[in-house]
């Protein structure tokens, strides 16, 4: 029988990323079996301290690789934007599908927009990027470390633990929870995480059967803009422990790229942008990069 089995996380929405991504494989292959594998990483377990104290992103993917090495998953689907900027050996990302809404939403329940929040007011929210630009615009506000899935997180702002709190807009969107976003904080003004929104696919590298069975879901906009993202951010050394914000848009005449790096004590923020052709994301990224690092961005990243 032709299986695929796809390792995931438990989360209400990693397991709707997941059983999207095997729908779309089975309307590309019809008779092809695919099934989920839902596990829970350290990422997850850990909820009483923050990701940059716990040494990053790829907590929430080491579990599923071990699947992937060990066989008893053929693929992993991540949130691109929780994948770190290197890879570790032995994998690769095999689709990137197309791109839903980048930017960040404000939740709350009594506040219409983050410039309506009174001075004090408590935010909630787990990202050292979006704490850097939350200081940047309403350095009168108690930032709040907030983690935990998007359910879990709701229900601590709807119990009055926070006045308000920030979370994906996509992730909202895919859990049918569009409502609960009262503004969107959107490029370029307000930049996301590099490839915030993009689901991407990991697998074992070299699997040449498996990359073709994704190969119909690949989007190849997508991928352009979010390589440019990731070069920015892997030139600047970047994970969840520093404050990087990455937007690329892909046009007729090229590739125009935001870079942001920011200090969350102080909310200084450090800005660039550059633009390139289609067929050089990469450098792209690293020309943004060596111009946030010429201002003095190193020194924010602790380099």
């Amino acid at each position: 029988m032709n299986i695929l089995r796809i390792a995931t996380r438990r989360s209400a929405l990693a397991l709707w990323q997941a059983e999207h991504v095997a729908t779309l494989l089975r309307a590309a292959h019809p008779g092809l079996v695919v099934e989920l594998l839902p596990m829970t990483t350290r990422g997850d377990q850990v909820l009483d301290r923050t990701l940059a104290e716990l040494g990053g992103k790829g907590l929430f993917m080491k579990e599923l690789e071990v699947a992937l090495l060990e066989r008893r998953a053929d693929l992993a689907v991540h949130s691109l934007k929780d994948v770190p900027a290197e890879l570790e050996p032995g994998f690769a990302l095999a689709a990137v599908l197309p791109r839903a809404d980048a930017a960040d939403a404000f939740v709350s329940s009594r506040h219409d927009a983050l410039a309506a929040l009174p001075a004090g007011a408590r935010v909630g929210t787990s990202s050292l990027r979006r704490t850097a630009q939350l200081r940047a615009l309403r350095p009168d506000l108690q930032i709040v470390d907030l983690r935990g899935n998007v359910n879990t997180r709701l229900a601590r702002l709807d119990a009055g633990h926070y006045d308000a709190i920030l979370l994906a807009a996509a992730g909202l969107e895919r859990l049918g929870l569009a409502t609960r976003i009262r503004a969107r904080l959107a490029a370029p003004d307000w930049l996301p995480a590099p490839g915030q929104a993009a689901i991407t696919v990991e697998v074992r590298a070299g699997d040449a059967r498996v990359a073709e069975l994704l190969a119909p879901l690949e989007d190849a906009d997508t991928r352009t803009a979010v390589r440019a993202e990731r070069a920015l951010n892997a030139a600047l050394g970047g994970s969840c422990t520093v404050p990087v914000g990455a937007w690329c848009v892909v046009g007729e005449r090229g590739l125009s790229l935001y870079g942001m790096v920011g200090d969350v004590a102080s909310g200084r923020l450090l800005r660039a942008e550059a633009d390139d052709a289609a067929s050089a994301p990469e450098r792209l990224g690293r020309t943004v990069a060596a111009a946030l690092l010429a201002q003095g961005a190193g020194v924010l990243l602790g380099r």
